[in-house]
């Protein structure tokens, strides 16, 4: 007889117990949290009204922005609501969809990050042809091919974990829904579905992790044969594509490469690529590139102006 699924809410262990230190969390997550959303919205908004910035790059990176913003407003909402209160619940459904969605955002920005790479490669190494390569067609439906990769991704850990009983208990050692500590709760042997779970999350994320690499080598190795101008503001952008690669991927290979276990690093990792990594991402990319820094310049000027008039 199969164990019955009685199970209609769960509890989470949230970051930490000691209430002061939920307190000041409530405020340093508030406050990373706003930054995300507006940070990353400076970025879509600036690549949206600068004529300047209207190519593939740009786009990627704007999606990118996006993605940040709903990746991270899938945990950081509840998290900071959680730390005020002593009992922090979440209903069976809505722990699903939370998973759905973390895994839905986070899959789709592994793939828009391989793009990116892609459209790096091409712009570097084929330069006479990156405009007939990566017309708006193309671009397009790569963002496209990257929300369905998110959405398979996402429905495959979704419909693993679903179909699992939970009989108790129901406490979640962590600060949102997500595979491992689920398996963790569910009563019955969960060996097999671990394994389906590794060769999901975590080969996607190693698979794409060595494409980019070789990626970017073989970039690296084809700047020789440009000129030092040429070689340094390729490097410049590739350096932030690479830094932000390595933000995203160690965390997540990490966590998702490695059989059904938790340990108690986990949850420092997720917040890691959940609220960290977002947070920085418009940082890296505007820091590091002088056209986004005139261009939210040139913005910024003209709103003034129009606020004068």
């Amino acid at each position: 007889m199969e164990p019955a699924n009685n199970v209609t809410e769960f509890i989470f262990a949230g970051l930490t117990q000691d209430q002061e230190l939920q307190q000041v969390c409530f405020v340093l997550f508030l406050l990373f949290y706003l930054v995300i959303v507006l940070g990353n919205l400076l970025i879509i908004v600036t690549i949206i009204g600068s004529e300047c910035l209207n190519c593939p790059m740009y786009f990627f990176l704007s999606y990118l922005s996006f993605i940040d913003i709903c990746y991270s407003s899938v945990t950081a909402p509840k998290l900071i609501a959680d730390f005020l209160v002593e009992r922090k619940t979440i209903s069976f459904t809505g722990c699903i969809a939370q998973l759905f969605m973390v895994h839905l955002f986070g899959g789709t920005e592994i793939f828009i990050l391989t793009v990116m790479a892609y459209d790096r490669y091409i712009a570097i190494c084929n330069p006479l042809l990156y405009m007939t390569i990566m017309n708006k067609n193309v671009c397009s439906w790569m963002v496209v091919a990257s929300w369905i990769g998110g959405f398979v991704h996402s429905m495959v850990q979704t419909l693993l974990t679903v179909q699992l009983p939970f009989c108790g208990p129901n406490e979640i050692d962590h600060y949102f829904c997500d595979v491992h500590p689920l398996l963790k709760l569910a009563c019955t042997d969960t060996f097999i579905v671990g394994i389906m779970v590794v060769a999901n999350s975590g080969m996607i994320s190693l698979t794409s992790f060595v494409v980019l690499v070789v990626s970017y080598i073989i970039i690296l190795a084809s700047l020789r044969s440009h000129s030092s101008k040429g070689r340094l503001k390729a490097l410049s952008t590739c350096a932030s594509h690479i830094t932000v690669v390595i933000l995203n991927f160690g965390p997540c290979i990490f966590i998702y490469l490695r059989p059904s276990t938790t340990f108690s690093e986990d949850k420092m990792v997720a917040v890691f690529y959940t609220i960290i990594t977002p947070m920085l991402n418009p940082l890296i990319y505007t820091l590091r590139n002088e056209e986004v820094k005139n261009a939210m310049r040139k913005l910024w000027s003209r709103k003034v102006t129009l606020g004068v008039k």
